[in-house]
């Protein structure tokens, strides 16, 4: 379909005629009158030279004129092609998984499907790998944290990349402490900074916050703020204690100030079954974007005018060489 993008040009085509009515420009020239010339001339015995001629433009020059004149009005208006409309898909939801690398995480108590007996970190990325081949509405994006929160995934379509940089995780490289809350805290900036207004958080731990800069009850009130659900799943038994103890009270606190909600995993099966129930409590979310792609023709009307003007010149050249030729002949 043709159309114009800036119709408003076409005013342009009256330019002319608002032209003719301006006054064409004079200039005064003392002369004299003589009523008498022929009898001057007949007297002097000499021949009159040619006079001055008007020159006048003919019909084909006329065309032409206004011919060039709506060829450059119409590229202004700058017509266009405008193709039919084509739709595409693109994720509707950030989500952001967090996982604790602490020194605890290397727990060997959860079992894969060849009953293997792995640490708890392997059996995270086991679940997580499924995860990201489920969630492909889902920007994905991976926090590590211990004694610091770290970036290791910015929010990616790509999940191929996301998974093969979460295998490259190891237990201890963020440090052996649990910065619960400092996690948190990192991921409101990068939701902040993805312009995402459906934002989700999963965190997995299997401790207790040993020393974040922010409360991890606080974070996720400005998480709440941030309109940031936060999902927590608790990696091993509650009811440990110790060195490796686990504050559950506030692992369910932070979901839910945020309005998410606490899973707790013993075994690889309970964590997958987390995740089956955040899917669902968070389905997949698509954002359909249509645009109609345009071809600009500009140059369409200026190529007609540039051709048109050359032909004319060439044309009046050949004639002008064709008349000399015949006087040189003669």
């Amino acid at each position: 379909m043709l159309e114009l993008a800036h119709p408003w040009a076409l005013a342009l085509l009256l330019l002319p005629l608002l032209m003719r009515l301006v006054p064409a420009y004079k200039e005064g020239r003392d002369s004299v009158k003589v009523p008498f010339f022929e009898t001057l001339v007949d007297l002097s015995e000499s021949k009159p030279q040619t006079g001055a001629m008007l020159l006048q433009r003919d019909r084909t020059q006329r065309f032409l004129v206004a011919f060039m004149w709506l060829c450059l009005v119409l590229a202004a208006a700058k017509p266009q092609w405008v193709g039919p409309p084509i739709e595409q898909q693109k994720s509707g939801r950030d989500l952001m998984v967090a996982v604790d690398l602490s020194g605890s995480m290397q727990t060997k108590d959860f079992t894969l499907p060849d009953d293997s007996t792995v640490d708890r970190l392997v059996a995270v990325k086991y679940v997580l790998a499924e995860l990201a081949e489920k969630r492909n509405a889902d920007r994905l994006g991976l926090i590590v944290f211990g004694s610091a929160a770290y970036l290791q995934t910015p929010f990616t379509d790509d999940h191929l990349v996301w998974e093969k940089l979460l295998t490259e995780t190891e237990i201890g490289m963020a440090g052996q402490s649990t910065v619960f809350g400092d996690a948190i805290g990192l991921s409101i900036k990068l939701f902040q900074d993805s312009g995402s207004d459906n934002r989700v958080l999963i965190i997995l731990t299997d401790g207790n916050d040993t020393g974040s800069t922010v409360p991890p009850i606080d974070a996720a009130k400005v998480a709440a703020a941030n309109d940031i659900r936060i999902y927590t799943i608790a990696i091993g038994d509650p009811s440990s204690i110790g060195e490796e103890a686990m504050d559950i009270k506030t692992i369910e606190r932070v979901s839910a100030v945020t309005g998410g909600k606490n899973f707790t995993a013993l075994n690889r099966e309970e964590l997958q079954t987390a995740y089956v129930a955040i899917g669902e409590l968070e389905p997949e979310l698509y954002e359909t974007i249509s645009f109609r792609p345009k071809i600009s023709l500009h140059y369409v009307p200026i190529a007609l005018a540039v051709s048109f003007y050359w032909f004319y010149h060439a044309w009046g050249a050949w004639g002008v060489w064709r008349s000399r030729g015949k006087l040189n002949a003669a």
